[in-house]
């Protein structure tokens, strides 16, 4: 039995083989479609779930049942004697919330070590990364929470939508702001900042949205995460709900743009596809944890 095992949610964009490959747990996380329940990577895929949101389907997504929770950290204590989970940011989700009380109860008590550090998507697979090399460390699970929880705010990632009709649709932009973006040809770029979602800019095309992402994240590399960059502890990363000729079109000009960095793409989680749709593309960083 090994000393320290790693879980997290599908919000992380890891999928089976990966975290097979790993040596990881992944909490697949549920859907509504209509008065169906679908759980991400299981009985929904990427390709069923884009037709049905382009079809027009309403798509809500869901909290992890504590159920869910508690069988998927049972499973993985029989292979290890403390658990990291790394959940959705509390700012997105309230199933992290639910998941620290989980922890309270006396079976998981100093067993399972919930971690909040603000990430979703790309920047949260990163924490997972973290997360293994810390164990391979040596670090302890609460060293582990601890250390990652202490460069919650070392992330951005920054997201180009396609269109402004999903994010009317959850409810982040008023109807009458969709149908004037739509007129103007708005392409806004959404801004991920420690758990929170925000519009950064409201780009006239895809073209210009596409620069406004790689000239933020210059501008943060420069100056927020500065220290880090020249330490050379900052792991660029990139997301994308688009088709793979345009996700490989944005990594190249990601590439060209950051000479010499490495960039580790993911497909957005769906629970984010669902509120950006097709055709989004994104460039984020994410800090190495400080060692003690």
């Amino acid at each position: 039995m090994k000393k320290i095992g790693i879980a997290t949610d599908s919000h992380s964009g890891i999928a089976a083989a990966e975290a097979q490959r790993l040596g990881i747990h992944v909490l697949p996380m549920p859907f509504n479609i209509g008065d169906t329940c679908y759980y991400e990577d299981v009985t929904l895929t990427r390709q069923e779930f884009f037709e049905k949101l382009d079809s027009g389907a309403v798509i809500s997504t869901s909290q992890p049942s504590p159920e869910d929770v508690m069988q998927l950290w049972d499973r993985a204590l029989t292979e290890c004697e403390q658990l990291v989970y790394i959940p959705i940011s509390s700012g997105l989700s309230g199933s992290c919330q639910t998941a620290v009380m989980l922890a309270q109860q006396e079976a998981y008590e100093n067993r399972v070590y919930v971690v909040d550090n603000g990430r979703v998507s790309a920047p949260m697979h990163r924490s997972v990364l973290d997360a293994c090399e810390l164990a391979n460390e040596g670090y302890s699970a609460l060293q582990i929470k601890e250390m990652l929880e202490e460069v919650r705010a070392d992330m951005v990632i920054y997201v180009g939508v396609q269109t402004l009709e999903h994010l009317k649709r959850g409810g982040r932009i008023s109807p009458a702001t969709a149908a004037l973006g739509t007129i103007l040809h708005i392409k806004p770029v959404l801004k991920f900042d420690v758990g929170t979602l925000d519009t950064f800019q409201k780009c006239r095309s895809f073209e210009k949205a596409k620069k406004a992402m790689l000239d933020a994240m210059h501008h943060d590399l420069e100056t927020k995460f500065r220290a880090q960059y020249d330490a050379n502890e900052v792991y660029l990363v990139a997301a994308s709900s688009a088709v793979p000729e345009e996700t490989d079109k944005w990594l190249a000009q990601i590439r060209s743009s950051f000479p010499g960095m490495d960039v580790m793409c993911d497909d957005l989680s769906l629970g984010v596809s669902c509120h950006i749709g097709a055709g989004g593309l994104g460039i984020g960083c994410s800090c190495r944890p400080k060692r003690r």
